[in-house]
């Protein structure tokens, strides 16, 4: 499980527009690093679209906003031109990213148990340091509270 204080590690996924894009490529610039369970659903629908609305105020702060979840490259497209989303997300079908970070989860769900992605936010400096890690994101307001963190 990656924590404050330490090196994010690197990675290379398939990006939105069917590239290759690795985190060490934005350093230099601030990472919020965002893992997500699926495209479409509700929840997953609101935090994007509240990052969405504040992009230009991350842009300001020199952040960069990257979303990962397990869906796919074209789950991805559709889900960014449906919403509008001014930021890359990255694709991890294995969740081998998901594994690294340590969001990959047993979750429970109206009694029944299943593996599955935990809402998690990373702060990453220009250096790749962790600097603020949200596990368990509550939607509402969260992007928001990433803002100010960064300016802090």
């Amino acid at each position: 499980m990656v924590d404050v204080g330490e090196n994010a590690p690197d990675f290379t996924l398939l990006s939105d527009k069917g590239t290759n894009v690795s985190l060490s490529n934005y350093r230099g610039r601030k990472v919020v690093l965002y893992f997500y369970p699926k495209d479409g659903t509700p929840g997953c629908t609101k935090e994007a679209q509240e990052f969405r609305n504040l992009a230009h105020e991350f842009t300001k702060e020199n952040a960069v906003i990257i979303g990962v979840s397990k869906d796919s490259v074209k789950s991805h497209q559709k889900f960014i031109e449906k919403h509008n989303l001014p930021f890359t997300l990255l694709s991890d079908p294995e969740g081998k990213v998901l594994d690294l970070y340590g969001v990959w989860k047993q979750k429970s769900m109206y009694g029944r148990t299943f593996m599955g992605t935990e809402r998690t936010t990373f702060l990453i400096d220009e250096e790749g340091k962790v600097k603020n890690v949200y596990r368990k994101v509550k939607v509402k307001g969260h992007a928001q509270t990433c803002l100010l963190d960064l300016r802090t």
